[in-house]
């Protein structure tokens, strides 16, 4: 490969990767972990990132270490492990990027106050940037890219140790606001003036605002400088809904701006926040339209899918031969199923005893709930184990991710496998402030979008980091789906994300509204999957106001609340058959429009559930109706 140097040199314009830390955030890592930890927790995660780039035409990769300084890591106890992570960055850069591509070790701001302004002196500063740069130095970078700095002394710090450690190119990128200034007031004249005097190889602007807003300030910048320029905006304003970050600027907006950056001087284009490897694609594509030295790079390899990463010697597991609850879905076949929490204690006998009622009357399958609420219960794991050796019905084992680190859900996974169970429906789980022990901490290395790629994944024979682990898994994989959904476009993109993922059926939230049911599902024709509708039986009025108000995304329409209040007003048992008969007419209107039901048993009984599925013909008429308890 030639010195980044020569390239410099060179007429031609070159494009940068995307954001590392939005494609881990969209593989389900969440954003209370250090993403800089991934680089030897989860290396083959970090590679997968690396690799979409280099395959979406990037040139120029930066390592997964923007974050990766003593004080950004105290918080996570990983301080002495910064040398580890910075060298394993550039380690799995290196090795995604080959030998056509450079590797930039990417460096941010400490996150800390400087004098005057704070306690952290600029030489305390500048060694704390040393540390990481000698590792990244070490590790082999081509470059250093120095990004997403607000305060002009902080990064002269940043550049002042990587001049003391090395000679290798330095490109530094400020961030502005909405006023076209940094967050200290520094103009897009200023900044640049002072960054050529701090002698760095280009000089440029990353995050903070979207493509228009840099183009308007880079336009000023290459009035006061002949430095090459950089441009790497996000892709356009974040939008946040309920906690996280959406990036609205499309692939194709993203490239006809970096055509612009290009004609006011840039040589350098990529994306920050929000930009993917589709954006990095059509980037590169509009960049080297107009670019004849990229002619010999006209072909650019697609990452590769799950499928096509599988061992030769993996055949996959046909959904009809996973599990009887598995085959009926795959052919279309209506599929029954009531859900049953684990026992509180360590005796399940009273749980299997109500079970079995399930299986004498004909019941596809029992649904195992993970810790619902946050409740302390008998693993949904060990209950399904018992379930399917002892009474012979399929478990459909809800499993969560709120208690475990990537590397025990694998293992529970591939347990959960080689102890027979096949049927899975993957959920984030709720929060533990939501349950008795406000205290106890949470995981959420990743969500259900990230774990229902983890099982897919295994169902090729592959480990999370795309490693070989011998006989594939026989998983059905379930996810769950909320067509009450506050916001809507959310729940939409997450369930767009979990099909192509690898889901193969949702099961829904519990459905009182069957007109919003309907609705959902012309929403999500494009990308639709076997639905499971989940009905709850209602036994009184408070608990139809609870369902109603507590429980997020369910809608209790306004007459089914009076149907409750005026049937729990006459007594408990007119309460209780009124929830039933509410129960069963959901399961008659949607019959048609669904291809399986979970019926919920209040309380853990078990017979209140089995009355709601004498809405269906086959268990009114059938030869399961002598097994159904009398109403």
């Amino acid at each position: 490969m030639k010195n980044f140097r020569e390239l410099l040199a060179s007429d031609g314009v070159y494009v940068f990767d995307g954001a590392v830390g939005t494609r881990l955030y969209d593989k389900g890592i969440y954003i209370n972990r250090s993403y800089d930890e991934l680089n030897i927790a989860a290396p083959d995660l970090v590679r997968e990132v690396h690799d979409e780039y280099v395959a979406a035409g990037a040139d120029i990769i930066e390592t997964n270490s923007f974050g990766a300084t003593r004080h950004k890591l105290q918080p996570y106890g990983l301080e002495s492990k910064l040398r580890e992570i910075n060298l394993a960055a550039v380690r799995i850069a290196r090795e995604a990027a080959g030998e056509t591509v450079y590797v930039a070790g990417a460096i941010g701001p400490l996150g800390l106050r400087l004098e005057p302004f704070g306690p952290t002196s600029f030489e305390e500063a500048k060694e704390m940037y040393k540390e990481q740069v000698e590792a990244l130095r070490e590790g082999g970078v081509d470059l250093f890219v120095l990004e997403t700095f607000s305060e002009l002394p902080l990064i002269e710090q940043a550049i002042k140790a990587v001049r003391e450690l090395s000679g290798l190119p330095i490109v530094a990128q400020m961030t502005i606001q909405m006023d076209g200034k940094t967050l200290y007031g520094d103009t897009p004249e200023q900044l640049t003036k002072k960054l050529d005097e701090l002698g760095v190889d280009v000089i440029g602007l990353n995050c903070g605002m979207g493509p228009n807003h840099l183009l308007n300030a880079l336009e000023k910048m290459r009035r006061v400088t002949t430095k090459p320029l950089s441009a790497q905006p996000n892709a356009g304003l974040p939008r946040d809904v309920q906690g996280r970050q959406f990036y609205m600027g499309s692939p194709e907006y993203m490239a006809e701006f970096s055509r612009r950056f290009v004609q006011v001087g840039a040589k350098f284009v990529g994306g920050c926040c929000g930009t993917t490897p589709t954006h990095i694609k059509l980037i590169a594509s509009a960049i080297r339209a107009d670019s004849p030295r990229q002619t010999a790079k006209s072909f650019v390899q697609q990452p590769a899918t799950v499928a096509e990463l599988k061992p030769d010697d993996v055949q996959v597991v046909d959904p009809v031969e996973r599990s009887r609850w598995s085959a009926k879905i795959a052919r279309g076949e209506f599929v029954t199923s009531v859900e049953v929490l684990p026992p509180k204690g360590c005796d399940a006998q009273k749980t299997l005893d109500s079970i079995r009622l399930l299986k004498d009357a004909g019941v596809d399958g029992v649904n195992i709930p993970d810790g619902p609420r946050a409740q302390t219960r008998m693993s949904a794991q060990a209950t399904a184990v018992l379930v399917e050796r002892e009474i012979g019905i399929e478990a459909v084992l809800h499993y969560c991710c709120r208690d475990r680190n990537l590397l025990g859900m694998m293992s529970d996974l591939l347990g959960a496998a080689a102890l027979g169970l096949h049927n899975l429906l993957l959920i984030t789980g709720d929060p533990p402030k939501m349950g008795p022990y406000p205290d106890a901490t949470a995981v959420f290395d990743i969500d259900a979008i990230g774990l229902t790629n983890m099982v897919n994944k295994l169902n090729h024979g592959l480990d999370l980091g795309n490693n070989p682990i011998g006989k594939p898994t026989a998983f059905s994989i379930g996810v769950g789906v909320n067509p009450g959904a506050v916001n809507m476009e959310e729940e939409l993109r997450r369930f767009e994300w979990k099909v192509e993922a690898g889901a193969e059926y949702a099961i829904t939230q519990p459905v009182f509204d069957t007109d919003q049911l309907r609705r959902f599902l012309g929403l999500i024709e494009h990308v639709r999957i076997p639905i499971v509708a989940g009905i709850w039986p209602l036994i009184s009025y408070r608990n139809a106001e609870f369902m109603h108000n507590e429980v997020p995304g369910v809608n209790v329409p306004a007459d089914i609340l009076e149907r409750m209040r005026i049937a729990s007003e006459k007594s408990k048992e007119h309460a209780r058959e009124e929830g039933i008969s509410i129960a069963r007419e959901a399961l008659i209107e949607t019959r048609e429009v669904i291809q399986g039901v979970q019926v919920s048993a209040p309380f853990g009984n078990v017979k209140y559930a089995l009355q709601v599925f004498e809405a269906l013909d086959e268990f009114r008429d059938g030869k399961y109706a002598e097994a159904l308890p009398a109403a």
